[in-house]
This record gives structure tokens, sequence and C-alpha cells, in this order.
């Protein structure tokens, strides 16, 4: 082996650095899509917000790290939390990666970074609502949460993190579309039913006089149909942030992506909104799926819809890249592809392949294991959720058992502050939901 990795490195040794630079600037303008995106919206009570950014940079400058984000927010109970989480998840998110990642690296750290960003920009709207409890703006922020359905493409590669039931359809080169988020309905969503249960809340139907029950099942205390959303802090802490993450990346063909709200969904199918939009322009196909939307239902909600093509840079089709091998370091740093049996068909094929997937709602799995976690440049250690440093006799183990535990090792990361541990210790039902810890 040793033997091998010498004559490739010397191979290396033989091709003048200035050669590979091209090599490599060349590859990168041949490979790199085309980003196209519409969006349409026909609003009925002003709850949902979206995203779009295209110009954002993995390295500041350098036009060639650029990537873009897509997301919709589908505020229910006011609009408060989908307005705060529009304009504070991104930035959130980017400031959850490590600095200085290649791209192939800032893309495997990108979903635990995801996860990160989505239990930080709860608790920060918790809080701020908490803070200023006796306004009227406040009473609404506690009363108030959203979906959230965030999408970030940087070339082939296609990361989505999504709570609630606001989804993202990929309508691939061939014909074949595939779902690449979970709906958090509790109607629909069986496992999260019994987390729910097990964490200490109840699931069932409205009640009405006489004892019939009517409606979709919901969550009590709160009475809300979702199991995972941000805000929403009349309910117990068990209706949880932590998102559903999948990453693909596209074959040279490209591909049609579709996010949109529950006014969509819950008038048509994933095929049929792909079907009645295919062939138009981004623009043209996001005012299409609205309208077979409303053609479908009506506007009994507010129905939001952006679509964005990822188109080869010639009309070429050009067979499936091999996938890539992550070599044992990489192993360790971040987590594990998965693959689930649609994705791996859809691969077979050469149409998509799946870099991740998960979708538990333990923080602890979420965020993985640091086992030689150094700290950053001010000698301090960071809270994986909120960043904030942290001494190294201050930070909290994420697998700790409990939050005065000694069990786990104390060099362990990575690390929570003791704000974050109460939220975690909460979520996952370890204490009453609003009780801090001294």
């Amino acid at each position: 082996m040793a033997s091998r990795e010498g004559r490739r490195h010397h191979h290396h040794d033989l091709v003048p650095l200035a050669a590979l630079i091209s090599k490599e600037m060349r590859s990168e303008k041949m490979e790199k899509p085309t980003v196209r995106c519409g969006h349409a919206a026909q609003s009925r009570k002003g709850e949902d917000y979206f995203l779009i950014k295209t110009d954002c940079q993995r390295v500041p400058g350098n036009s060639s790290s650029t990537f873009s984000v897509f997301a919709i927010f589908d505020g229910h109970n006011g609009n408060a939390a989908a307005i705060y989480t529009r304009e504070h998840l991104l930035s959130h998110v980017l400031g959850a990666i490590p600095r200085g990642l290649g791209r192939d690296e800032w893309l495997q750290a990108l979903p635990r970074a995801l996860v990160a960003g989505f239990v930080k920009t709860d608790k920060e709207f918790q809080s701020r609502g908490m803070e200023s409890a006796l306004s009227l703006v406040s009473s609404l922020r506690e009363t108030s949460g959203t979906t959230a359905t965030f999408v970030i493409v940087d070339r082939w590669t296609v990361t989505v993190a999504s709570v609630g039931d606001s989804r993202c359809i990929l309508d691939a080169q061939g014909g074949a579309v595939s779902t690449l988020t979970v709906d958090h309905r509790l109607e629909e969503n069986v496992e999260e039913r019994e987390r729910v249960t097990a964490s200490g809340g109840e699931v069932g139907r409205l009640s009405i006089v006489g004892g019939a029950e009517i409606g979709p099942l919901r969550c009590w205390p709160g009475g809300l149909c979702l199991s995972r959303s941000i805000g929403d802090m009349d309910v117990g802490e068990f209706i949880v942030p932590i998102p559903y993450v999948k990453q693909v990346k596209l074959s040279n063909a490209g591909g049609r992506l579709i996010i949109a709200s529950d006014g969509i969904w819950d008038a048509l199918s994933s095929e049929m909104a792909a079907q009645s939009c295919r062939g138009l322009p981004a623009e043209l196909a996001a005012r299409q799926v609205v309208k077979e939307a409303l053609r479908s239902r009506g506007l009994k909600d507010d129905t939001t819809c952006i679509v964005v093509d990822i188109i080869p840079p010639d009309n070429s089709m050009p067979p499936p890249s091999p996938p890539k091998k992550h070599n044992k370091l990489k192993t360790l740093l971040f987590r594990k592809k998965s693959a689930n049996k649609l994705s791996k068909k859809l691969s077979a094929v050469g149409i998509v392949e799946e870099l991740f997937e998960e979708g538990s709602a333990m923080l602890a799995e979420r965020l993985g294991n640091d086992e030689c976690m150094a700290p950053s440049t001010s000698g301090l250690f960071t809270c994986a959720v909120c960043q904030l440093d942290l001494a190294p006799s201050e930070g909290i183990s994420v697998h700790a058992g409990g939050i005065f535990s000694t069990s786990s090792k104390p060099w362990q990361g990575p690390f929570l502050c003791a704000d974050c541990r109460n939220k975690k210790d909460a979520m996952e039902g370890k204490r009453p939901s609003g009780v801090k810890v001294a």
C-alpha cells in the first residue's frame, strides 16, 4: 500500500504545478451548471415567506465558491417565527461550519451545521419572546411557529434540511420524481407520534361537545399538527427544531427542484406538480404549479412555490460520474453517507447519488463525535449549537447522560453550553418544558 501511494505521489511530482492549476480551472468551468429559479405565491393568511440567494460564497471574494440558497417558511399562529427564521437561519448555519475547509469537506460538514443552525434559530427566537414577555408583539411571538424547508445548491450537490410539511421534490432528467424531505405531520408519521408520546406529549384529535373527535391528529398541549417546527413556545419542547437532512449529487444531466408550502402539496401529489410544469422555464413553471394547485383545491391556505433548474453547461448528457471515495480521516470527522431504497434505485441508473440522509430527532446522534476536538484559536472550546466560546471546564458533552452526569468522557465532544444542554434535555423529555436548570 505504501509503495502504491509512493508511486502515485511520484507521478504527481512529474506534473508542473501550473498545468495542474490550469486543468483544475478548466474542469471547474466545464462541470459547473447554470442555476435558474423562479417563484410564485398566492396569499390567504400572509404567513408564508421565502428566501432566494444566488450569490453566496464559501470563500468571500472567490466567485468559484458561489452557492445558492432557497427556502420556504410556512408560518402558523402568526408570522413572527417565519420572519425571524428567514432573517437568521442562513447565518446560523454558516456560522456552524469550521473555517478553512475545501469544497468537499465543506459539503460534508453541512448536514451537521444545518442541525446546529436550526436549533440555534429556534432557541434564540424563543429567548427573544421570553425577554419581552409583556409586549403585544411578544405575545404573537410566543405562539407563532414555522415550518422550514432550506435548500443549498452547490454545483451538482443539493442539500435539503426540513422541519414541518413544506416539501422539496427532485424531478431528475428521465422523469424520475423523488422527495428530498419528510413530512412531519402527526397524522401521517408513525415514528414521530411515538417519539412525541415517549417524550411526554399527548397525541389525539380535537374533542367537541359529546366526546366526538374531529380533524387531524394533534400534539397536546398546544394542539399543533406537526411534530417538528421552529418557534411554537406554547407547545411542549418535544416539538423539536431538529431537521431531516438529505444530500444528493445529481448527474451531469441536471434536474429540477420544486420547493413549496403545504398549500401546494395538499392539492397536488409530487408527480402531479412535476408533470404540470415540465418544459417550462423556472419562473413560468412556479406560476403553473401554483395555478394547478388553486385549480384543484382553491385558495384555502397560503400557497408558495419555488422552482430551481440545475442546467448542464451544454445539451449533451455525459455518463454519470463515479462516486467519490472518502478517506478514513474524513469518515471520522463527518458522518457517513446512508441510502434508502429509492435513492439506490435512482443511483443505479445514474440520475442521482445519495451522499447523506439522517432524520433522527436526537441531538447527540445528529452532532456525532469529536474524539480529538481541539480548542479554537482563542484557546477556548465552542458550543456546537450556539457557537459560544467555552472554557474547557464549562463545556458539557452532548453525550453526557444528564446535565450533572460524570459518566461520559469529559474530553469527548462536541460540547454544549449550559443553555443548549437544557434545550437538549427538554427536547428529549428529560425535564419538563420551560423548566430551567440553575
